[in-house]
């Protein structure tokens, strides 16, 4: 046998169909392109934005922005391609099997685990963190952190139980997609429009309160004096990547991850009502939608405080937002409450979108014998994949309650990012082996959009600390494990051998 088996397409597309009896096509061009912007845009936009400016951007954070954006579109093409090609739940998994074959689709499918399962985990311990800032820290300690994490104050040392708060979202969420995709998708748009609707009040506001010399200069000069705080250096701009041109492009790998999430729309191709026209539409509308509003709102917030603001840690991590606001912007400081309303409300539509990604990956996976029979069972009377959301919320649950978020790390990151190469080099490799393939949007200029999309990517990946490369390597061979010893013999490719 093979190890490069591939799935017939044709096969696969009717294997989608099922008489009717597979997942429901509910889903319009507008709904697509909300699942996209519900994925993209979480805490990333308020975090990054003010990082990516004071460490290495400056006002030109906004240039960042665009470079991060065409970065991003070239494997934001290539997932068009595919999602109207092959319109079927899975995604990254389901397109590397019919261009690549079944070892190379396990181990993206396994890899999507990191983005989507330890993402959707990541983000609701965050979802916590700030839930409890903005009640004021009421909820006890030992109620919102896991078991490994202790802190000390006043009144003594406190060690936590359980995040709860993580595991009540994940719980409603899981409830939301199990009732319906529509309905997930009605509940997301309303949280979308929330989101949106005050980044876009934060950008109208602020505008009247940039001051031109904030702008000036753009970029930051060669040679500018490292910043110190109580004798301790908290920021050096000697380096090619940290001023100038290349702070920009620095600027861009920080900012690059404040997109990540465009890609979860595809996974969705099987429940919309017309692929072909509609995931080109869904997947490079939400990166568009994002890209302008990312450009105003770094343009703004670069403009109503110094970008030597962000720095500092007091002001340029997660509060530097709501910094800006109730230091610069007198007389709203109800807009420093709304920001933080924002990003709780980003990262539910986040946690929303990748349990779905998830859910509708495994669900691909066990239709082709690949995973249990179990992750895809559909539900009778809202024919979701029931079993696979609880045993994806057990899983994500478990890590949320009792696992530190930083555990995580950019795990996220690498799995995203293998996704992007993979997708990238499957384009120009069908469009050799296949070039007469019919295809209802194609990817201009192959194979140079998909060349630098998987190099750009592949930089990206080593670009990433060492331990977390270690981490997503035995993450990976003990997927390549499970694969050899189980799913290679369940395949059911097996029997057409």
């Amino acid at each position: 046998m093979s190890l490069f088996r591939k799935k017939d397409l044709a096969e696969m597309l009717a294997q989608a169909d099922n008489g009717g009896k597979g997942l429901k096509r509910t889903l319009g061009a507008g709904n697509l392109i909300a699942l996209g912007v519900g994925a993209i845009i979480g805490a990333g936009l308020f975090v990054r934005t003010a990082a990516a400016a004071g460490q290495a951007a400056g006002p030109a954070v906004t240039i960042s922005f665009i470079v991060a954006a065409i970065g991003c579109a070239f494997a934001g093409l290539c997932y068009a391609e595919f999602a109207a090609m092959i319109p079927i739940s899975g995604s990254a998994y389901a397109y590397s099997y019919v261009t690549m074959g079944e070892t190379v689709a396990w181990i993206i499918g396994w890899a999507l685990i990191m983005e989507y399962a330890l993402g959707a985990a990541t983000v609701s311990i965050a979802w916590s963190e700030y839930l409890n800032k903005l009640l004021g820290h009421r909820i006890p300690y030992e109620w919102c952190h896991s078991p490994f994490e202790s802190m000390t104050d006043a009144t003594g040392t406190h060690h936590g139980i359980m995040n709860a708060p993580a595991l009540v979202i994940l719980l409603l969420l899981t409830l939301l997609l199990i009732k319906g995709t529509q309905e997930s998708a009605i509940v997301n748009a309303v949280i979308v429009f929330i989101k949106v609707a005050i980044v876009l009040i934060f950008i109208v506001v602020g505008w009247q309160f940039i001051k031109p010399e904030n702008h000036t200069p753009y970029m930051i000069p060669e040679g500018h004096a490292p910043i110190i705080d109580h004798g301790k250096v908290i920021a050096d701009y000697s380096g090619v990547f940290k001023h100038g041109w290349g702070g920009v492009l620095g600027g861009a790998a920080i900012v690059f991850f404040a997109f990540i999430g465009f890609d979860a729309v595809s996974t969705a191709a099987q429940e919309a009502k017309n692929p072909k026209r509609d995931m080109p539409i869904g997947i490079l509308g939400s990166l568009v939608v994002c890209t302008i509003l990312y450009i105003l709102f770094g343009h703004v917030l670069t403009g109503v405080a110094p970008w030597t603001d962000f720095v500092d840690p007091t002001k340029g991590k997660e509060a530097s937002v709501a910094y800006a606001i109730s230091t610069y912007m007198t007389g709203y400081g109800w807009l420093a409450t709304a920001v933080t309303v924002a990003i709780l409300a980003g990262f539910s539509s986040v946690i929303l979108v990748m349990l779905m990604g998830q859910s509708r990956v495994f669900f691909s996976m066990a239709n082709d014998g690949l995973l249990p029979k179990v992750f895809s069972d559909l539900h009778p009377k809202y024919r979701t994949p029931y079993k696979s959301n609880w045993i994806l919320f057990i899983f994500v649950g478990a890590f949320a309650a009792f696992v530190p978020g930083s555990v995580a790390g950019d795990l996220t990151s690498f799995g995203t990012l293998f996704a992007f190469v993979l997708v990238s080099a499957g384009i120009w490799i069908l469009r050799v082996k296949s070039p007469n393939m019919e295809r209802p949007f194609k990817t201009p200029l192959v194979p140079l959009v998909p060349i630098l999309g998987a190099v750009i990517c592949l930089a990206m990946i080593f670009a990433l600390d060492t331990q977390t490369l270690k981490v997503a390597f035995g993450w990976m061979a003990l997927g390549l494990a499970v694969y050899f010893l189980y799913s290679r013999k369940t395949s059911k490719l097996n029997n057409n051998n």
